[in-house]
């Protein structure tokens, strides 16, 4: 019955062509020859075993003759997914969904800024063009602009270098606002030999702007206390009892912050003084004055410093007034152009040397060294502006853009809010983006939290403007990579990944390379970014060594094992010179072969500092000792503050926190862990934002003529 119904079904299918083809014979004008021939060709396919002849339009009139139910799409697409099979469907639906969604709309469109209050915003290209038609006229035209611009900055900035010459003391010496008469930790050597003298001279000095907001990054011990976060200033003006008395301050002191504190310049101008070493001082007092708080300590230290009353000094730092400059010449620059590339590089130059020699120098001794320095970063620095320019999106933003007003505002004005970040982001509680710093740091990753939340939105909006230009896919790919890159850099032993100012402008920029309102302000806030991280700090490596980030803060290493002291108070007697008081300490043994000897820190300065192996004294029993003596009757006594580190060659490790013996002769035992008072070799050399460095021997010991 099955071979009957075949043949059949292949019979009323002959049949069908047959008819077929006659129809488009007759319906061609076909001879009768052809449409016979064409009769018995398909008359002899009547057999149900002969082949199918027309097999295109056969096969398909087979297919509609299947009643079969249709194959389901999942494994339709299993073809496509045979190296993926392992992938739950679902999750490869989604993929599929996301790709096609990525893709865009059908119909792409670039997106363009189209003028609010179109006439407003024309009227300085309008003007251009009616007064100077020419372009050779506009040339010379730029030129004379920017002589104008450069002239005016020399002018205005040689005018802030000039100082008047203080009587008795000669000519100002300018100093950062890190800068110190004690070095941190034993960097003062043994006794503090190595920042002697400790009284009778002094020098003439002058301060840059904006010096009360500098502070320490790290801890930074003082007596029991640790400070980080904040200027380090101790001491001040006496208790009101004696209010007629200079102020005191410790010699580690910020100098410029203390003078702002004592009231003799303004942090807002900076300004000149006089400081003098007045040796050996007591009872440092705190207070809170003229927007600073200093630490107090009470207990004495070799190095004190105060400053001279009465001194008059015409300084002015001009960084405001440079700021001012270069706004306006920006500003009318980016209403009058209309050229990209001449829109970009004249403000990037410009906004690059107003941050390093005015609103955010780097650390110099005079301005030649500064300069060398710029002109050092700033030629790669060009380098770089072309490639952004060119391959990462600036171009593609700023083409065809004629909303001049509107280009000033969220463009350049963004620019500048991102090259002034050491003030305009100040107030975010994050001085370096490291987990260190983020977990010491009172509000860092709460802050960062919040940082993280507006990159989302932002990222999103981007991820919608880009989908409607149809560009989407292309630029996923790059982040991917820039994510994979940023992975590597993270595995690698040991080395840490630090993003920089310029590194994250590098990584965010692409996704701004689109002409939208959002994509102007986000692009010209990144690009004062990376200006200011440049100008201000260099080109710090992407990957650096733990020691290199670790800055000056602990080591981590192991601490000494301080015994219980023994101590020994004597009794009173005639004359106050034999009456000595004794503490000695013991420690166990260093842990390792590496450490060579131990240091012993006595109110912050080191005043002993042994090596095990000079007359071989360390017992097999581990035990060694250090015997310290106080003169005078116990009545006299005052707190004083020890601290223990292991030593290897010349560096010492983590100190211990303070243990004190106290004004009634009892011992205090320290609190266990690492404090911050140990100093590295280049720290003495310069000091960064949120360090100290301590002054060279030329001016310690400049003494009044």
């Amino acid at each position: 019955m099955g071979e009957i119904d075949g043949v059949e079904v292949h019979t009323r299918q002959s049949s069908r062509t047959s008819r077929d083809v006659e129809r488009r014979n007759n319906g061609n004008g076909g001879s009768s020859t052809t449409t016979s021939t064409t009769t018995v060709a398909v008359t002899d396919q009547e057999h149900p075993d002969a082949p199918i002849q027309n097999s295109s339009r056969g096969l398909d009139e087979l297919e509609e003759a299947d009643s079969s139910p249709p194959t389901p799409r999942f494994i339709q697409d299993e073809g496509s997914w045979k190296r993926w099979k392992w992938v739950p469907y679902p999750v490869r639906r989604f993929c599929r969904a996301s790709a096609k969604w990525a893709r865009g709309p059908p119909n792409p469109r670039d997106h363009k800024i189209e003028p609010l209050l179109p006439q407003i915003q024309h009227a300085p290209i309008l003007l251009l063009d009616r007064f100077v038609p020419k372009k050779q006229h506009r040339i010379w035209l730029l030129i004379g602009y920017f002589a104008v611009w450069i002239l005016t900055f020399a002018l205005v900035m040689r005018q802030g270098l000039s100082v008047s010459e203080i009587e008795g003391w000669g000519l100002p010496t300018s100093i950062g606002c890190g800068a110190t008469y004690w070095a941190s930790g034993n960097g003062c050597g043994l006794d503090g030999n190595d920042c002697r003298p400790f009284s009778g001279s002094g020098f003439a000095f002058r301060c840059p702007a904006n010096c009360a907001g500098y502070s320490v990054l790290n801890p930074r011990a003082v007596g029991d206390q640790e400070i980080v976060y904040e200027p380090l200033i101790v001491g001040g003006p006496p208790a009101a009892e004696e209010a007629d008395s200079s102020p005191v301050y410790r010699g580690d002191s910020f100098i410029c912050g203390s003078a702002i504190h004592a009231g003799m310049m303004s942090n807002l101008q900076g300004g000149c003084g006089v400081v003098k070493l007045i040796g050996t001082q007591r009872n440092f007092n705190a207070s809170s004055r003229n927007g600073i708080s200093s630490y107090g300590f009470d207990s004495y230290f070799p190095l004190s410093i105060t400053f001279e009353p009465g001194i008059e000094c015409s300084s002015r730092d001009m960084r405001w007034p440079l700021l001012a400059i270069s706004v306006v010449f920006t500003v009318v620059l980016s209403l009058f152009v209309t050229s990209p590339g001449l829109f970009f590089f004249p403000i990037f130059v410009g906004t690059y040397w107003t941050v390093g020699l005015a609103t955010d120098p780097p650390n110099h001794a005079n301005i030649p060294s500064l300069i060398s320095r710029e002109i050092g970063n700033f030629l790669p620095a060009m380098l770089a502006a072309w490639v952004m320019y060119d391959k990462m999106g600036v171009r593609r933003t700023l083409t065809g853009l004629t909303a001049q007003v509107e280009k000033t505002v969220l463009w350049l004005g963004a620019c500048w809010v991102g090259a002034l970040t050491n003030h305009t982001f100040d107030f975010i509680p994050i001085q370096r983006l490291t987990p260190h710093d983020l977990q010491q740091q009172p509000g860092a990753r709460a802050a960062l939290a919040i940082i993280i939340l507006v990159l989302l939105a932002i990222v999103a909006s981007q991820i919608w403007f880009f989908r409607q230009e149809g560009r989407l896919t292309r630029y996923l790919k790059l982040y991917a990579l820039f994510v994979g890159g940023i992975i590597v850099c993270l595995v690698l032993p040991d080395l840490k990944l630090r993003l920089h100012h310029y590194i994250l402008c590098l990584l965010f920029l692409p996704g701004t390379s689109m002409q939208t309102r959002p994509s102007l302000l986000y692009q010209g806030l990144l690009i004062g970014f990376f200006v200011n991280g440049i100008a201000r700090w260099g080109w710090d490596p992407i990957l650096q060594t733990a020691y290199a980030l670790q800055g000056d803060a602990q080591l981590g290493s192991p601490l000494p094992a301080i015994l219980e002291p023994v101590i020994d108070l004597a009794t009173n007697s005639s004359s106050s010179e034999s009456i000595i008081s004794t503490i000695t300490f013991s420690w166990l043994a260093p842990p390792g072969i590496e450490y060579d000897g131990i240091s012993v820190l006595v109110n912050d300065v080191e005043r002993y500092r042994k090596y095990f192996t000079d007359d071989g004294d360390l017992s097999n029993d581990g035990a060694n000792n250090f015997t310290w003596t106080r003169k005078g009757p116990i009545e006299g006594f005052e707190k004083e503050y020890f601290r223990f580190a292991w030593m290897e060659g010349s560096q010492s490790e983590d100190y211990t926190k303070a243990g004190v013996w106290n004004e009634r002769g009892e011992w205090v035992d320290m609190a266990p862990g690492p404090s911050k008072v140990r100093v590295r070799a280049e720290d003495a050399a310069g000091g960064g934002r949120g360090g100290s460095y301590a002054l060279g021997p030329d001016l310690r010991k400049r003494r009044r003529r």
